[in-house]
């Protein structure tokens, strides 16, 4: 059975998409710990991320340093963090999370409600920041 991640890499699921090439898809958490939260995923579904082949990993997390540039430039924060869990979805996938603290990347922390405007804003302007690079 295909993954969440991969039902909305193949449209079957709407998201706020940020970025996408022909291996990876970036789009919007839709629980995210800070305004412009980010995933990236392979489109290659893979449960692991330390079981993607190491050129694939490589290539996603250039892909993903594209991606936290955009965010930078898109969201004010200090830096934009990575993580990589893997518990909730089985699909490897990248967190990108514009950060003002260490705190902004407790994943335990109760997360932010945005409305659907505000995501779709917020998508369209990383996506054009991310077609800049």
């Amino acid at each position: 059975m295909a993954s969440i991640f991969t039902k909305i890499i193949n449209g079957e699921i709407p998201s706020y998409k940020i970025a996408e090439d022909d291996k990876f898809y970036a789009f919007l958490d839709i629980a995210p710990l800070a305004k412009g939260h980010t995933l990236v995923v392979p489109k290659q579904e893979v449960d692991y991320i330390f079981d993607i082949e190491d050129e694939l990993l490589a290539q996603m997390h250039i892909f993903s340093k594209k991606v936290a540039k955009a965010i930078q430039e898109a969201i004010p924060c200090e830096k934009v963090g990575m993580a990589v869990i893997g518990l909730d979805v089985r699909h490897a996938h990248i967190h990108l999370v514009p950060l003002q603290e260490v705190g902004d990347l407790n994943f335990a922390k109760e997360k932010l409600k945005l409305s659907s405007d505000e995501m779709k804003q917020t998508s369209e302007l990383i996506a054009s920041k991310f077609e800049n690079q």
